[in-house]
């Protein structure tokens, strides 16, 4: 049955980066339609990043009260709702509408999900699952263009997309009773660690404290920050870094920042085997130093061969980093608190992603766009600082507690 679930669980996060980037390539064609101005594309970008972070704060309670199974459904079917809405918008003030339930259902799928694979799976899933989302987010793109470049228009992008995601909903609603059996499995390999090796960081009165006064909680919620942060900045960015400063052509520069993402997909898929050899701070540790490197070689006075380099190492330096994160969850702040922190870290994550990006384009407009791999540098070891720091809190705890055990049993 776990076998099962899992392959649900990847259906889901291939849906969940499906509509992802379906705004960006049929806005061209949106945008005359309804006679929008060019910058609504991003307000309502905004409007659905805005459900999901709010979504994600609260995702902790609501999966709590009803169970993982129950609110990915409905989620599920917000979204694909919110799709179908898309479709049928006869104006602008609809695709606005139909912009909250698409950011809602997002959040508490991705908060609930990651939270569920941390606490019954192996690390390789959990890299494996935010690979399986860049299939997701590459083939929205894909089925799109298959309609915009024929006779049929983007509402039949978006009505396929919905069907899709139907499909999944119509799964979901099938394997309902099936959801709460494998979460009150108390017998899952990865609940037992969880609660073993439990490195609630500020002793055995964590139960009574709220998990945001967790000591680490902030540093994990910061390193959240950041790295949405960077990652979104060298995809917005970063071509417009290599055409201004690297003095690269559009297209050559657009092919660049394509490697970039490669690079996360595939250090992703690669982490998976990875991790069942080493464990997932040194992964997270080792990431952060690889994409450090690489953003230092986009800020040297290099040949341009050596940014294409640099776009590289962040891509595959990053692309451990969030999944291994988020795997830590529950052995970091322990099974109580693991769904609600979960949420709280998806929220911090879109927060980074959505603005940013967007301030670090407001300084460069102000100065220039050189400043780009310096920024993305800071952002990696700010990330770097605060993670390091948590690490020192969970070994001195480790040691601590190893301490005591080791006179208890004199």
């Amino acid at each position: 049955m776990a076998t099962f679930f899992l392959v649900i669980i990847y259906l889901a996060f291939i849906s969940l980066g499906l509509p992802d980037s379906l705004l960006g390539v049929s806005w061209s064609m949106m945008q005359p339609e309804f006679g929008a101005p060019l910058e609504t594309a991003g307000l309502l970008f905004m409007t659905i990043a805005g459900g999901t972070i709010i979504s994600s704060f609260v995702s902790g309670a609501v999966l709590k009260r009803f169970g993982t199974g129950i609110v990915t459904f409905f989620s599920c079917f917000m979204t694909a709702g919110a799709l179908l809405g898309f479709h049928f918008a006869p104006s602008l003030f609809w695709l606005f509408i139909f912009a909250i339930p698409l950011g809602l259902g997002a959040g508490a799928v991705d908060a609930g999900l990651n939270n569920f694979v941390a606490a019954h799976y192996k690390a390789h899933h959990m890299s494996w699952l935010h690979c399986f989302w860049g299939v997701g987010a590459t083939l929205g793109p894909v089925i799109m263009a298959q309609f915009i470049s024929g006779q049929h228009s983007w509402r039949s992008g978006y009505l396929a997309i919905a069907g899709l995601q139907f499909a999944l909903v119509i799964i979901l609603f099938l394997t309902l009773p099936l959801w709460k059996k494998l979460e009150g499995n108390s017998n899952s390999m990865a609940a037992n660690e969880s609660e073993t090796n439990n490195n609630a960081l500020n002793g055995a009165d964590d139960k009574n404290r709220k998990p945001i006064q967790i000591r680490g909680v902030k540093l994990v919620l910061l390193s959240f920050l950041f790295y949405c942060g960077a990652e979104a900045a060298m995809g917005l960015w970063g071509s417009s870094f290599l055409v201004n400063v690297k003095d690269l052509s559009v297209e050559k520069a657009a092919k660049w920042v394509s490697v970039f993402y490669a690079g996360i997909t595939i250090g992703r898929l690669i982490t998976g085997f990875i991790t069942l050899k080493i464990g997932n701070r040194t992964l997270i540790r080792m990431g952060q130093l690889l994409a450090l490197i690489g953003a230092a070689l986009l800020f040297l006075p290099l040949p341009s061969t050596f940014s294409l380099v640099g776009f590289i190492m962040v891509g595959l330096g990053l692309a451990p980093i969030f999944p291994c994160m988020l795997h830590e969850t529950p052995k970091r702040f322990g099974q109580e608190h693991s769904q609600t922190i979960m949420g709280y870290q998806m929220a911090v994550a879109y927060t980074g992603s959505t603005f940013l990006p967007p301030l670090l384009g407001f300084i460069a407009a102000h100065s220039t766009i050189g400043i780009f791999p310096f920024v993305v540098a800071g952002f990696v070891a700010i990330m770097l600082l605060g993670s390091e720091k948590l690490n020192a809190i969970l070994n001195r705890n480790d040691l601590i507690r190893e301490k005591n055990k080791n006179s208890n049993v004199i």
